[in-house]
């Protein structure tokens, strides 16, 4: 959430922000927001020469996932997230020829069901993730294998719900059952699966089930290198500019269009004007 005075951006409160409040036992309805709100923001000022590479390029500078759009003036006018970049930038071509594997974390905090959710809350913090991923021990193996996950929304909404953090079991709240990535699949299928669930990250599992990493919408965003990425926006804006044309010319015939039918209609309305004025005259003679 942004906190503004007016339009003018003051500061930025996260999921993430909830969280490490959470592990510290904060009673959060008597704090206010202005309180512990991140107040230097990192912005970017609308302009023509800033695009979404120049917003994707100071959201892996800064390691942040939210950046406010200001104007001149530092009013606020949007944000821009890791989920706008990538559903503007989709790139059928390259995420079908990269793999989950490629950037997909292998670092994955993990935790057993029987883990309280606070805990889980200061893993989260601890390890700057947004994610736990609930996971159990093989009987045969020392893999683990992940049956659930809690994310960072997920402890909001306990909040939200007054639960008590402390006494409630992962297993108990967590989201299951997982459809899990494998590790071999397409850039683009964890795309589609991400768009169509709606989801922000997937678990990617190895052949016997086993937990090898982790994919969030920040992964995809490794993908989209500036430079080629550069060329792909070029080519964009040129279909864009090549539609408007189009759908300029279009117009235009469609103008004539009606400037040609208004011209029919004109002539068909003085012809009937000018029947019943002969049929007048005719019927003045006849009597």
């Amino acid at each position: 959430m942004l906190v503004v005075d007016g339009s003018l951006l003051l500061g930025i409160i996260t999921e993430r922000d909830i969280v490490k409040l959470t592990t510290f036992g904060t009673d959060l309805s008597a704090v206010k927001v202005g309180e512990v709100i991140t107040q230097e923001v990192i912005t970017l000022r609308f302009s023509d020469n800033n695009n979404a590479l120049t917003a994707l390029s100071l959201l892996r500078q800064h390691k942040i996932r939210h950046l406010p759009i200001v104007d001149d003036e530092e009013k606020l006018l949007g944000i821009i997230t890791p989920n706008c970049i990538r559903q503007v930038l989709q790139p059928m071509n390259l995420l079908r020829m990269r793999q989950v594997s490629e950037v997909m974390s292998t670092n994955v905090v993990r935790a057993f069901p029987n883990a309280s959710v606070l805990s889980l809350a200061r893993l989260m913090t601890e390890h700057q993730v947004s994610c736990v991923v609930i996971v159990e021990q093989g009987i045969e193996t020392t893999d683990d294998y992940p049956i659930g996950i809690i994310t960072e929304r997920d402890i909001v909404q306990f909040q939200a719900m007054e639960l008590n953090l402390g006494q409630t079991q992962a297993k108990t709240v967590m989201s299951t059952p997982l459809l899990c990535l494998h590790p071999e699949d397409s850039l683009w299928d964890a795309h589609r699966q991400m768009q169509q669930r709606p989801v922000r990250r997937l678990v990617v599992a190895g052949d016997r089930g086993e937990l090898v990493g982790i994919l969030t919408q920040s992964s995809f965003l490794e993908v989209l290198d500036p430079i080629e990425m550069s060329g792909l926006v070029i080519a964009l804006q040129q279909q864009v500019e090549e539609c408007t044309t189009e759908l300029q010319q279009i117009n235009q015939e469609l103008q004539k269009e009606i400037n040609k039918r208004q011209q029919i209609e004109d002539e068909l309305r003085r012809s009937h004007e000018e029947l019943e004025q002969r049929i007048l005259i005719r019927e003045i003679k006849i009597c």
